[in-house]
């Protein structure tokens, strides 16, 4: 799509601008910037204060200071590598000024000897005397207004400093366009933001250390920009996607009253929630593409359930999808005794189907036979055909792609979407990533759940750890023991695993302890996993292939070694895997010591809290963003003004606002939905414009 003429002057090369040659436009690509667009959008990251003194003497050093100055003798260095030092005196003290590598008629003409001179920079004390190392400013005394008391500082890469800096975002403000506005009125006013170009300026010359923090307006205002444009990109995917005719999948409540009357427990109230928005949306003829999200043993399987079953009794097939052929067996285990109870063919199929008997179920899935299939990946072969298949449900989002999702979507004719994820997402980030998404969110926990009792104990106290569980295997309980991440190479990981699985063994006895890591063929390591989830296997060592989703209610013992090693969502998906059963449980994080500050922190709030929604906050509050999620597997944006960590409550506005605007002008015609256009433009929303196109 054609970029609009009026962002010409900013998408220009940026060796059009003053002071950019060659040289310096490559080294800008380390700041990512290729274009006066990208410089106005990289900001200043803090300031620097220069207090004003009338001499050096009355400063606590070190300090950057702005002093008028006499310009005394000059020392050139008498041997090479040396400094060249110049003497200056100030109303109070006479100090040095020193230079390296610095030609000395240069100085002789910025410096001249018995001129006075505005000069700014970092005082230091060295051999017991004052002295300012390269200052940062030297002025004529009548261009001292063109120094302020507050300077932006902005990030380097090698081959830029701060000067060239400055003045290549000054040449790219002269050129900046005023642009029509695209937030809403109302929302502009009660926020008190200005028009973008003012904003702009203002967020490039801060007067103040609070104008360089994301909550000042004018580096809100920015921020809020690019938020609004990437919910505006979500949104007009949404909307495609509803434009796409779906099927009216109305079930009349007859299989699914069966398997509530058959559970020994009530539905919480999350969960009948959810399961009335997840039946509106298959109800109406649009294509459901709703998220669940839900705490570690919130109980989505039974609202995925309940969704399936929905998808059979309009007369259609349903079909859930695991990462993992142990995830995709236990799903099985969980969902069958449910589906029997509504008299409903379950099957599963994965990488091990073979032959006839892989032949025998597609045959069965092309007629319809088999109403609703458990699978891997297998069961995006090209052979797999379905009758008449109406809804997917993906489990753990992030290890399917949005191409695998609608590679999946064609395999029906309209396929109704349903993304489960048991990783509690902060708000902000679950916007980012799923904005295209409805949300259902389970936030109760299911009656019986037994809370996890969670300790800290020091590696140094293995020894105790050890008897404590040979004392509890005796008495049939299980335990899993997950061995650290040592480094990044499984290599080793697996060594260290082996080593604790070998002296776990000898304390506890043959028999007594299994293993299961990454390396093992599929067939053992479900071998491993169906011995300790028949309860033959008291003890199960492993490295985090257990994290997600493993299903054993009898085991109540989660010891994790190197606890401090994980991350925080991991450690909480971790015991997740026990308080599964009527047994009281345990989660004991061993951690080596001396433990460092943040990770004491993280640990400490895993043993105070098991809401997954409150670690989750604190886990992006403490690492960010892009570690959270791993941002280039995640699909998560890189914003370059918007703080995700510290503007969640912008990103739930520029969510509602996109989706409204969409609502009264789908295509963006009306005078703010051109000024829409060009923010997606500016925003390089490529994605959108080609939406916009289609529509």
């Amino acid at each position: 799509m054609q970029r609009p003429e009026i962002l010409f002057p900013i998408y220009a090369g940026l060796e059009t601008l003053e002071g950019v040659g060659p040289k310096a436009a490559l080294a800008f690509a380390g700041l990512h910037v290729a274009s006066p667009r990208d410089l106005l959008l990289t900001l200043p990251q803090s300031g620097v204060i220069r207090q004003q003194v009338d001499s050096v003497r009355d400063c606590v050093a070190p300090a950057v200071v702005r002093v008028e100055v006499e310009v005394g003798a000059h020392l050139p260095p008498r041997q090479k590598g040396r400094p060249y030092r110049i003497l200056v005196r100030d109303a109070g003290i006479e100090f040095q000024l020193v230079f390296f590598h610095a030609r000395g008629e240069y100085l002789q003409k910025l410096l001249p000897t018995g001129q006075r001179r505005l000069i700014s920079g970092k005082v230091e004390i060295f051999d017991g005397l004052a002295q300012i190392a390269h200052p940062d400013h030297v002025l004529r005394l009548d261009e001292a207004a063109q120094l302020p008391g507050f300077e932006p500082v902005y990030p380097l890469a090698a081959g830029l400093t701060q000067k060239l800096l400055a003045r290549s975002v000054r040449s790219a403000l002269e050129r900046c366009p005023i642009l029509p506005e695209w937030i809403d009125s109302g929302q502009k006013e009660r926020s008190g933001w200005q028009d973008w170009h003012i904003a702009l300026a203002a967020a490039h010359t801060p007067d103040t250390p609070e104008a360089v923090q994301p909550t000042h307006p004018a580096r809100e205002r920015l921020a809020y920009d690019e938020l609004f444009a990437h919910q505006l990109t979500m949104a007009l995917a949404r909307a495609a996607l509803r434009r796409e005719p779906g099927i009216s999948s109305q079930g009349d409540g007859r299989l699914r009253q069966k398997v509530l009357a058959a559970l020994p427990y009530a539905p919480t109230g999350a969960q009948r929630r959810a399961m009335a928005e997840i039946s509106n949306d298959m109800r109406a003829p649009i294509r459901m593409n709703r998220l669940l999200q839900g705490d570690v043993g919130a109980g989505k399987t039974l609202v995925a359930c309940d969704a399936l079953l929905c998808a059979v009794e309009a007369g259609g097939q349903g079909v859930l999808m695991a990462p993992t052929e142990i995830l995709a067996r236990q799903h099985l285990a969980s969902l069958q005794p449910l589906a029997e109870s509504a008299g409903v063919v379950m099957e599963i199929l994965t990488g091990r189907d073979k032959g006839s008997e892989r032949a025998t179920k597609y045959a069965a899935l092309a007629a319809g036979d088999i109403q609703i299939l458990v699978g891997t990946h297998a069961v995006f072969q090209k052979d797999v055909k379905f009758a008449d298949l109406r809804l997917a449900v993906i489990d753990e989002q992030h290890r399917f792609g949005v191409a695998q999702r609608m590679e999946l979507g064609a395999k029906g004719r309209a396929v109704d979407v349903l993304v489960m994820t048991a990783t509690p997402i902060p708000r902000s980030l679950s916007l980012a990533q799923y904005g295209d998404m409805d949300l259902s969110v389970l936030d109760e926990k299911p009656a019986g759940r037994q809370p996890v009792k969670t300790a800290m104990v020091s590696t140094t106290r293995i020894d105790e750890v050890v008897a404590h569980l040979a004392r509890a295997t005796s008495e049939g309980r299980q335990a899993y023991w997950v061995c650290p991440l040592v480094e990044e190479s499984e290599h080793v990981d697996l060594a260290a695993a082996e080593q604790r699985f070998s002296a776990l063994r000898a304390a506890l006895g043959e028999g007594q302890v299994g293993l299961v890591h990454g390396q093992m063929p599929a067939a053992e390591k479900d071998a491993v996993m169906a011995r300790f989830a028949a309860g033959t296997l008291p003890v199960l060592v492993a490295t985090t292939v257990i994290e997600v989703g493993v299903n054993v209610p009898n085991a109540s013992i989660m010891v994790i070694e190197r606890a401090e090693s994980f991350g925080l969502a991991q450690l909480h998906q971790l015991r997740g895997r026990v308080g599964r059963g009527s047994a009281a449980s345990t989660c004991v994080l061993m951690y080596q010591s001396p433990l460092g500050i943040t990770a004491g922190r993280r640990l400490s709030l895993l043993r105070d809290t098991e809401d997954g929604f409150v670690i989750a906050e604190e886990d992006l509050a403490m690492r960010g963003a892009g570690d959270l999620i791993g941002t280039a597997q995640s699909g998560l944006p890189r914003f370059r003004i918007a703080d995700l960590e510290r503007q969640t409550a912008l990103m739930a506005v520029a969510q509602s606002d996109a989706r409204a605007l969409l609502a009264i002008d789908p295509s963006l015609e009306s005078p703010r939905g051109q000024a829409a256009r060009i923010l997606l433009a500016l925003m390089d929303q490529d994605r959108a414009m080609r939406l916009l196109q289609v529509g």
